[in-house]
């Protein structure tokens, strides 16, 4: 992470303030454990996820022009976009590089497709939320390639720096798949509100991101209903109230209950095959970690 050019050495200091909550690390540390041992390739693997995923974060916060992120002022607003857009490349070519220094290359592969899958995932999600027709199975598209894939990287990583069974590696992808769509179902829930819960709410609404509750409850409603809510999400600014009264719409007709089962769902299958590997520590851990998705309070 170091730099010759100042101003990265000082960006940098600042993003590490914050280092968030590193679930994706930790999921390739414990996948390699759970498949065998960590080695100095999990290590490598666990940087480059964070360092690939700090950057796709750091390039959201550009295109959504987003203020904060982990609790503090995010870097496009502190150093404007076109430091924070320098960055975030600087990140991805250090997360390419550590790769190539060390040589894996398997590991490359597998993240190189799934920076691929977010970008097609953070494109489908901006074209639909400029066409409000999103259905459900777009929907599961769109959390699959946008956050899932990163996950299943995840956990396919520490497998493949642990073991060369093909088959133990594909399923520890699907394991990361299944928590991915269950952690993404998650953060939908706290934007809606209903919790005391440490994140902004309303956001998703307010770019006019239709997400799975309420894609739920516009099925269930009446034609008239389904057209003011949608009056209201196509509002290019939108109110407090706005978002109370389509939070409100989403928990009577149902949407709330209905993601949660489906979340939960998602949790129990990556439950299932954590439970298939070898006892242990690390597979204690990958349960309650799974657990942890989703009961986090943020």
């Amino acid at each position: 992470m170091r730099s010759r050019v100042r101003v990265l050495d000082l960006v940098t200091r600042y993003m590490l303030r914050r280092k968030g909550k590193q679930l994706r690390p930790i999921l390739v540390l414990l996948s390699a454990a759970a498949c065998g041992s960590v080695s100095r390739r999990s290590y490598v693997a666990a940087a480059l996820v964070e360092l690939l995923h700090t950057a796709t974060l750091v390039h959201d916060d550009v295109v959504d022009g987003a203020e904060r992120r982990r609790g503090i002022l995010s870097i496009n607003a502190v150093w404007k976009n076109r430091i924070a857009v320098l960055f975030g490349d600087f990140l991805l070519s250090r997360g390419l590089l550590l790769a190539l220094e060390h040589e894996a290359y398997s590991l490359l592969h597998v993240v190189s497709d799934a920076v691929k899958r977010m970008s097609e995932g953070e494109l489908l999600q901006m074209d639909t939320a400029r066409r409000l027709d999103i259905t459900e199975e777009t929907y599961f598209r769109i959390i699959s390639d946008k956050t899932a894939s990163l996950f299943a990287a995840c956990t396919a990583c520490g497998a493949i720096s642990a073991t060369d069974d093909g088959e133990v590696v594909a399923r520890m992808a699907e394991l990361g798949e299944k928590l991915g769509l269950a952690f993404q179902i998650r953060d939908d829930l706290f934007d809606l509100g209903g919790e005391d819960v440490g994140k902004p709410v309303g956001n998703d609404l307010r770019e006019r991101k239709i997400t799975l509750p309420l894609i739920h409850a516009l099925r269930k409603a009446s034609a008239g209903e389904r057209r003011k809510i949608l009056r209201i999400v196509r509002k290019s600014k939108k109110t407090s109230d706005d978002i109370r009264q389509v939070s409100a719409f989403v928990e009577r007709e149902g949407g709330i209950s209905y993601a949660r089962s489906v979340m939960s769902s998602f949790a129990e299958e990556a439950q299932t095959i954590a439970s298939s590997l070898e006892a242990g520590a690390a597979r204690d851990s990958l349960i309650q970690l799974i657990d942890f998705v989703v009961d986090r309070r943020r």
